[in-house]
């Protein structure tokens, strides 16, 4: 049996600040990993931070933007972030500092719930875990889940929330959009007879505009690049399939025949960017490291072993892009030699094969209240009485899937390719109310939630970055060290302490504008 006031589950950055947070009030603080690894995607290869407006940040976020630079013996922003392993340093110092005790390799098998609350945690080695007040700081909502909290996959209609940008997109020319002309037929590149579909395209139907179709953001896995001489080059993975990349060598053709290719990395969105010359790789372009072809849509649900499934088949795709465009003879000559000059870096991700310990879930599970967070709020810079965190990143919905539809053009139809859901929409500075972290009363009354707040999706593709995470954690973990210290539901928290303790944990909570 482990006890302790607060228990903390999932030791992404969210996790570590609410952990810190907590434990920094003088509470006795368990931090549950399911995994073996900290921070989450701070450490798992988002090095290139996605600050938005830096007036917004504040507490633990800015904690650890100054310990970075510190790091570093550089000025507070010098870099757009930290190599993945200074990062893992730096909340591993944080959490021994607290005396924060983190358990490893410790998912969630069940959830014991008593007159509303959370009584005990049953981990999958048998192991129980007991606490006053509980935080589900996992990307995948796990615990809010297993105790019964209501919650939403995936974007919800127009007519829900009343949101311009909400449901299915329409499909339109841009740089994350496939270009015209492109067969999905495997057995027809001119794209005139129906066939069996080429892979990585989803094969279901869109549905209309403006629909509700639980589409998620497409995920991937942020790889850490680096130039140096001891890097570890792009391997052909066993079990890597030729055919897979039949649709990237069709985009690769169809951009020499328009004289549209770029350099190697502007494919993966390289820059030197970090410390060291090591770069972040992102999905950038239609054909990249995210994954299109639906899986993510079944992800946040699923169970265990069929997440790990999910998982490698993303891990597989991330690996074999990276040789795909290093050495496939239908990726041009110039791209090929420029991914060449890359390779993984040697004193990173040892343990894993140098490719991340974290897959980048954009969006999972997003816990429903009375009080969601909509595209309103952020577009008109809301900041509620309760707020506990402001956000300032715009609306950053990544695609939700690739498709394909017949184009009726003359004499006869042509089946195309398509990706969509991609959006970009600035928003100014808004708040984050404390409402928006904790279930409905009766269904929970001792939980905080951290990452998975109730937001609706688009509202959610702002607040889902890294540095809005630490500030949530940060408030999580003192609400919940609150309300394990007065024995009280942490709806009962008295909102002006928290707020007060936050700003002596130097938050920032509102600006004079």
């Amino acid at each position: 049996m482990i006890g302790a006031d607060v228990v903390v589950y999932a030791a992404t950055s969210a996790g570590v600040c609410a952990a810190v947070a907590a434990a920094r009030t003088g509470a006795r603080v368990v931090l549950v990993e399911p995994g073996r690894h900290i921070g989450g995607m701070t450490s798992g290869g988002l090095g290139y931070t996605d600050v938005g407006d830096v007036r917004a940040l504040g507490g633990m976020a800015a904690e650890f933007r100054a310990a970075v630079a510190e790091h570093y013996g550089v000025p507070v922003g010098h870099y757009a972030g930290p190599e993945p392993h200074v990062a893992e340093q730096i909340f591993l110092r944080w959490l021994d500092e607290a005396g924060v005790t983190v358990v490893f390799s410790a998912s969630i098998a069940g959830v014991d719930m008593r007159d509303g609350r959370i009584a005990r945690l049953t981990l999958r080695d048998g192991s129980v875990v007991e606490a006053a007040v509980f935080v589900d700081a996992s990307y995948e909502g796990d615990l809010l889940a297993a105790s019964g909290v209501s919650y939403a996959v995936g974007r919800e209609s127009r007519s829900l929330y009343g949101e311009e940008f909400a449901g299915r997109r329409e499909v339109v020319p841009g740089r994350h959009s496939i270009p015209p002309w492109i067969s999905p037929f495997g057995d027809d590149p001119a794209g005139l007879t129906s066939g069996p579909l080429l892979p990585q395209i989803k094969p279901e139907p869109m549905a209309d505009v403006g629909a509700g179709d639980g589409g998620v953001m497409s995920f991937g896995y942020r790889v850490c690049l680096s130039r140096a001489p001891d890097r570890i080059p792009f391997l052909r993975r066993e079990g890597y399939d030729d055919a897979h990349w039949e649709l990237g060598r069709r985009i690769f053709a169809d951009a020499e025949r328009r004289g549209d290719v770029h350099p190697a990395g502007r494919y993966l969105g390289l820059e030197p960017n970090l410390p060291g010359g090591k770069a972040d790789g992102n999905s950038l372009g239609p054909f990249s490291l995210s994954v299109l072809d639906g899986s993510a849509w079944e992800y946040p649900d699923a169970a265990p072993e069929r997440r790990e499934q999910l998982r490698l088949h993303h891990l597989h795709h991330a690996e074999d892009f990276l040789w795909f465009l290093a050495n496939d003879p239908g990726v041009p000559a110039d791209v090929r030699r420029g991914m060449q000059e890359w390779g993984l870096p040697a004193d990173e991700f040892a343990d894993t094969g140098h490719l991340p310990h974290q897959l980048y879930v954009r969006e999972a599970r997003r816990m429903v209240t009375d009080a969601v967070i909509t595209e309103h709020e952020l577009r008109s810079g809301t900041v509620p009485p309760d707020v506990v965190a402001l956000g300032s990143y715009h609306l950053d919905i990544r695609e939700v899937q690739r498709a394909w539809r017949w184009v009726y053009e003359h004499p006869d139809p042509i089946a195309m390719v398509v990706s969509e859901g991609y959006l970009s929409v600035p928003v100014p500075i808004y708040g984050i109310g404390y409402s928006a972290l904790v279930p409905r009363r009766d269904e929970c009354s001792n939980l905080v939630v951290a990452v998975c707040v109730a937001a609706s999706h688009v509202a959610f593709s702002s607040i889902r970055m890294e540095p809005q995470y630490q500030m949530l954690g940060h408030a999580a973990g003192v609400a919940a060290a609150l309300a394990a210290r007065a024995g009280a539901a942490v709806h009962d928290v008295d909102v002006d302490l928290l707020q007060q303790r936050l700003r002596d944990g130097g938050a920032v909570l509102g600006l004079a504008l």
